[in-house]
């Protein structure tokens, strides 16, 4: 496939999606290719090319954690110690779960810990300000019991690269990773981003128009808190180049048995449009026949995704600024990608007809820490919808993306317990309803995130 192809690509998925620029590459065959369309702002329109700087949010846990495997190869953290080696003043809501989480546990989401704490302190969002509010957070299963994403055990993590190395988590990353690796134009402070060529993120409104996303991450300038679970600003001409070191045999960085064993399955996940199962933070999927490693990122109106295929020699990489539409954005660009490069049809599985009694069993309300999501049924379709928690966006002194509004969705086969969203920014997206030992809905999965069934209001 030539430059040409690939830019015709990009250029008509962002038009299709409405996103003001996408930057997306390509490794395969042994050369790398670049591909841009759009603008950087549209208020201040300068054209995205392959340096252009996007946040790249949860990508971000992919470097914390290679920088984890790298202290765990130099005999300064053990990856199956309790955190609390490294950190004896955590405090959690539950303590015995304090004294048993793992580091492992927080590199494959399987602490326990909820989503995400949302203020992260009185010290300017430090790491061990955010720390400091986990004793706060709910506690949704036992440690090692079961993965849900969570941010919060991503910058519990950062601390503990803190905690080792004596430095601020940051210059540790850069140390540890960004520099042995050569990625010249990856950033945490916005002080480097400002100077360079990036990407604004949007939203889109009620009415429409897109507008800009304050603030630029998702969170104040300078707030340091969220750092380690995705604070971290790249170009695709980087993100392809730690595509290739994760494609390679670690560099001198890491032993190629340590790098390669963050490929390898800790823990399954179910009916997970993030994965079949979870490595050292990579989610790990089976594409067409394909065994792929891959990482998403959402930020404030800034998307990205990048999926590699090792046994091919094969990466791709897809930043977009704009929601909620960035997201499915993305993953047009990476399909067409293993379409054309490696002949993998990758498709979203088809719902069965609507069936009411099933989504009558299941329609209601359903919230995490930071997030509500709301399951309907009018007769004829199911429709979810998801959202920040009104109660945290009326407290929140900084402005945050719009919510998800209800779209369609739909059982999956097989027992009904699983499902897919069928339409909207979160098309694609699977999950699947948990019951109790009486067999009641007590919770469903959404984004690997598990989210509560709220009480019934009268």
């Amino acid at each position: 496939m030539t430059q040409r192809e690939l830019a015709g690509a990009v250029e008509a998925t962002a038009t299709e999606f409405g996103i003001p620029g996408v930057a997306a590459g390509v490794w395969a065959d042994g050369r790398e290719i670049h591909a841009s369309h759009g603008v950087t702002s549209v208020d201040n329109p300068r054209p995205v090319d392959g340096n252009t700087l996007f946040h790249l949010a949860s990508v971000t846990k992919t470097f914390t954690a290679t920088a984890l495997m790298r202290l765990a190869v130099e005999g300064m953290v053990d990856l199956e110690a309790p955190v609390c080696r490294y950190i004896p003043e955590l405090r959690l809501s539950d303590e015995r779960a304090a004294a048993k989480i793992t580091v492992l546990n927080l590199l494959n989401h399987t602490s326990g810990l909820d989503w995400n704490v949302i203020d992260a302190g009185d010290e300017a969002g430090s790491l061990a300000g955010f720390v400091a509010e986990m004793a706060d957070l709910p506690m949704i299963a036992e440690p090692g019991e079961r993965a849900s994403y969570s941010q919060a055990g991503y910058n519990l993590a950062g601390l503990v690269v803190e905690k080792v190395t004596g430095l601020p988590f940051e210059k540790a990353i850069a140390a540890l990773v960004l520099e042995p690796v050569g990625l010249s134009n990856t950033f945490f402070d916005l002080d480097d981003v400002v100077v360079r060529s990036f990407a604004v993120g949007h939203n889109r409104g009620d009415d429409g128009e897109l507008r800009f996303a304050r603030p630029w991450k998702a969170w104040r300038a300078g707030a340091r808190g969220n750092d380690p679970g995705g604070g971290i600003v790249s170009s695709v001409s980087d993100l392809l180049r730690w595509a290739r070191f994760h494609l390679g045999t670690g560099d001198g960085v890491l032993p190629a048995e340590a790098l390669h064993r963050m490929r390898e399955q800790t823990v399954a996940l179910r009916a997970s449009s993030l994965g079949d199962g979870i490595g050292i933070c990579w989610f790990l999927r089976d594409a067409g026949g394909v065994r792929t490693i891959g990482h998403g990122g959402s930020g404030n109106g800034q998307f990205a995704e990048l999926l590699i295929a090792p046994e091919r020699d094969f990466a791709v990489v897809s930043l977009s600024n704009a929601g909620p539409d960035g997201h499915p954005c993305n993953r047009a660009v990476v399909r067409w990608a293993l379409e054309h490069y490696l002949g993998v049809i990758d498709r979203d599985p088809q719902p069965v007809p609507h069936d009411d009694t099933r989504a009558r069993e299941v329609a209601g309300r359903y919230e995490n820490d930071a997030m509500y999501l709301d399951i309907a049924t009018d007769g004829s379709r199911l429709t979810l919808g998801v959202g920040i928690r009104p109660a945290i966006r009326l407290a929140s002194d900084v402005e945050m993306p719009p919510d998800y509004p209800p779209a369609a969705a739909g059982f999956l086969p097989g027992d009904g317990d699983e499902y897919v969203v069928t339409e909207g920014g979160l098309q694609g997206e699977r999950g699947y309803f948990t019951r109790d030992d009486d067999g009641a809905v007590v919770g469903v999965d959404l984004g690997g995130r598990l989210f509560s069934r709220a009480p019934a209001t009268p």
